[in-house]
């Protein structure tokens, strides 16, 4: 019998190694898929429009890239304007009858395209989209001359990713977040795989002292409601948010109507939350 125990612990190492091995490059596999194609699957907008809105702003970010704008203004509030980061896929051109909406309903609001969306110069990246929505900020603040304290940061879906960065980044009035994620990869890993990450909501909300509306479709097929609720328990200061039950990643202001607008007018008004689950 004793003759066999060397065999055996030879062959369970043999396998210890042999695991070891196979999960180190499976790791290795996954760190470099992601670096060579994570930015391609974050940003798969490839139009490009023939003309830019009428009124077409551009801006000049920190890493040179010219960035479409587009400004409207709303004479109900005039000290107060939405700074809206939009979701992916989408453009000025696209997003036009969205942002007339919300300056129909009395906001005065400034959108602004990616690096490589619409007729920005430029490739899309994390480090690209921060600085064009740096360049939107100081646009808002320097140039139009709203105080940080008025102005609404308003994430939609890949915007939350931006609008977050600079809610922790200035001192602004509020953040809303419509379909935000916990971050680009836990999209598909649910739990925090790799060392690094983009768009890293969940380690930002915590240090963010504005107060946060969240805003999420409860049958969401592409940023699961599971995000929210991740997000919201993350959140420290003053917080609010709007649950829709039957709504999904695209349809959220279509499922919620009247209350949708109430609650962003309610919500950019006062400071005193509100929680409601629909």
């Amino acid at each position: 019998m004793p003759p066999l125990i060397t065999p055996l612990k030879q062959m369970i190492a043999n396998i210890s190694v042999i695991t070891l091995s196979l999960f180190i490059l499976s790791y290795v596999g996954i760190l470099l898929f992601a670096y060579i194609f994570a930015d391609k699957m974050i940003f798969p907008y490839n139009r490009q429009p023939e003309q830019d809105p009428a009124g077409t702003i551009k801006l000049e970010s920190a890493l040179g890239d010219s960035i479409s704008a587009l400004y409207l203004e709303a004479r109900d509030r005039p000290k107060q304007i939405i700074l809206y980061n939009h979701g992916n896929n989408h453009d000025l051109i696209e997003f036009l009858p969205m942002l007339e909406d919300f300056q129909a309903n009395g906001f005065s609001i400034l959108c602004y395209d990616y690096p490589g969306y619409g007729s920005s110069s430029g490739s899309p990246s994390e480090a690209g989209v921060y600085a064009a929505a740096d360049a939107a900020y100081k646009y808002v603040t320097q140039h139009l001359g709203y105080a940080s304290e008025s102005i609404t940061l308003y994430g939609c879906s890949l915007g939350s990713g931006p609008a977050s960065w600079l809610a922790q980044r200035y001192r602004v009035g509020q953040l809303i977040l419509e379909g935000g994620f916990t971050s680009t990869y836990r999209v598909i890993t649910k739990i925090k795989l790799l060392p690094t990450d983009k768009f890293d909501n969940l380690a930002r909300l915590p240090l963010i002292k504005c107060p946060v509306l969240l805003i999420h479709g409860m049958q969401d097929e592409v940023i699961p409601f599971s995000h929210a609720l991740q997000n919201l328990a993350a959140i420290r200061s003053p917080k609010d948010y709007l649950w829709l039950k039957y709504a999904s990643h695209n349809n959220v202001v279509e499922v919620a109507g009247s209350r949708y607008w109430d609650k962003i007018l309610n919500f950019t008004e006062s400071t005193v939350p509100v929680r409601i689950a629909e």
